[in-house]
């Protein structure tokens, strides 16, 4: 999909995020959304479900999440009747925590550990569903790469990446959830990344 990404960025720029989302599905054959269930994703989760009901929402789930994670998710698929796709790690937890365990960030397994829980579950929902779109809830100021995309990216895969909240504080997405409704839970941990201003490997 060839697109100029200035121009359509300087045009999304005061557009709602309902707005966004129906220009990027106006554009799309094959949406998808991505969520890990994070602090915040319900906002991203229900603003593209009110647009495009039936969209799938793929679900790469760590096997290290919280309990609260867990519930919270669980909350929310019911809630918002998600068409949830479900991608795990080809090893279970238990049989690498036996064999690898978490390593630290420094430590020089980390990478394999990143490719066997996160990379590897994402590389393979993507190449089965294939989307054109891919809606994530990114924002300005979580880390310096993600400060140097904007509304709409282009992945190295070529997929046009939607960031419909790009230019909202947690304030804003706080009064968003009282308006929607909507529960938010912050007892959240990625293994891959542990710091939260770190990149997790999806998005670069």
């Amino acid at each position: 999909m060839n697109l100029d990404l200035d121009n359509i960025n300087k045009d999304l720029q005061d557009k709602s995020p309902a707005e966004i989302i129906a220009w990027a599905i106006s554009i799309a054959e094959k949406p998808v959304i991505t969520t890990n269930f994070r602090p915040y994703e319900v906002a991203i989760l229900n603003a593209v479900t009110e647009v495009e009901k039936n969209i799938k929402v793929i679900w790469c789930d760590t096997g290290y999440n919280t309990v609260q994670t867990y519930k919270h998710a669980e909350e929310i698929i019911e809630k918002l009747n998600l068409n949830i796709q479900l991608y795990t790690p080809k090893q279970t937890t238990a049989h690498r925590n036996v064999v690898l365990g978490v390593p630290s960030i420094d430590d020089t397994k980390h990478a394999l550990f990143t490719q066997q829980v996160k990379l590897e579950p994402f590389t393979r929902a993507m190449k089965e569903h294939q989307p054109d779109v891919w809606f994530t809830n990114l924002r300005k100021g979580q880390t310096a790469f993600r400060d140097s995309i904007d509304i709409v990216s282009v992945s190295k895969d070529g997929i046009v990446k939607v960031s419909p909240f790009y230019h909202w504080s947690d304030e804003e997405l706080d009064a968003y959830l009282v308006e929607k409704n909507l529960p938010n839970e912050f007892t959240y941990f990625d293994p891959t990344k542990v710091e939260s201003n770190r990149e997790c490997g999806l998005h670069i």
